[in-house]
């Protein structure tokens, strides 16, 4: 016979640990967007100074 409970319990420890991964990677996220946009601003202030980079070196925006 299934044990109902078990699997229940199971399934509910589960969820936490997916919950927890979840807001882990949420956080991770906004750290990397608030980086990219930090460097996103120092390379607008220097390439409205003059400064040009390589034609190899430009980096494409990230798709939201």
């Amino acid at each position: 016979m299934i044990d109902h409970e078990k699997h229940l319990r199971d399934l509910l420890q589960n969820q936490r640990s997916l919950s927890t991964e979840i807001q882990e990677l949420t956080n991770l996220l906004g750290v990397r967007r608030e980086q990219f946009s930090k460097q996103q601003g120092i390379i607008e202030y220097l390439t409205a100074n003059g400064i040009k980079p390589e034609e190899n070196e430009r980096v494409e925006e990230p798709q939201k």
